[in-house]
């Protein structure tokens, strides 16, 4: 037995702080992800027209909403990968188990989620410049941070929790399939043959309830504890199910 007592806190900073240094190419990734977005964006998220005689107008909206949905698959890959094999053994170069494990894996996506959040709304300003530089006949809002700084944090604080809400639920996802394969299949036949039994129905099913709960929530009060309470769950079951997977597999 050693003579020295480790604090779980201790520990849980050290992995952290490792990962974050060892998993540089997340947020490489997250860069790619987010540009990739950002070009697709300048076809427009929305628009439309009308011509009367020789005269035709059309008008085209521009906005980050590319960038964001981007963004929340990026969280919910990123949280499946940490679950693999390889990035579980990571942790075993510390003195640790499976709570330290975890709770740095959380905390690393929690500040993933904040950096992801906050890189989403900063690529508003960047599609603005790139269509006031090459589009013509463009009206536009201020592109500073300055102008509109309590509209940047709250939508930089939203889009984080969306994010992370889709982290937990790719690292409950990632964490089901390493205890058996047969979940990488499982889940997204339900997920998608859902949305296919859905639509021939005409019915708003489980998944487009789901949908409305999180992203149509006007008070941001309430969507706050939706997403808080809804990511502890998730969370939760995840360190649940992780008691039952080896130590070291």
């Amino acid at each position: 037995m050693s003579l020295t007592s480790v604090r779980l806190t201790d520990v849980v900073k050290k992995q952290y702080l490792y990962k974050m240094k060892a998993y540089s190419q997340v947020f490489m990734s997250l860069i790619f992800i987010q540009l990739l977005a950002v070009l697709f964006s300048m076809n427009g998220v929305g628009g439309m027209g009308s011509s009367d005689g020789n005269m035709q107008i059309e008008i085209k909206y521009f906005s980050a909403v590319l960038v964001v949905v981007f963004t929340m698959l990026w969280g919910f890959i990123t949280a499946i990968i940490i679950t693999t094999k390889a990035y579980r053994n990571d942790d075993f170069v510390f003195v640790t188990n499976r709570t330290s494990s975890n709770l740095s894996n959380i905390v690393f996506l929690l500040t993933a989620s904040i950096i992801g959040g906050i890189t989403s709304m900063l690529s508003t300003y960047l599609i603005k410049v790139i269509v006031y530089y090459f589009f013509s006949d463009v009206s536009l809002k201020s592109t500073s941070v300055l102008a509109a700084p309590n509209e940047f944090f709250l939508g930089s604080f939203s889009t984080s929790l969306y994010i992370f809400l889709f982290c937990a639920l790719g690292y409950l996802f990632g964490t089901l399939v390493q205890i058996n394969k047969a979940f990488a299949v499982l889940i997204p036949a339900a997920f998608f043959g859902g949305l296919i039994i859905d639509g021939l129905r005409g019915n708003e099913g489980v998944i487009a309830k789901g949908f409305n709960f999180f992203f149509m929530e006007p008070s941001l009060t309430v969507f706050i504890i939706k997403v808080i309470v809804t990511a502890g769950l998730l969370i939760s079951g995840t360190f649940a199910l992780s008691n039952r997977m080896e130590v070291r597999s």
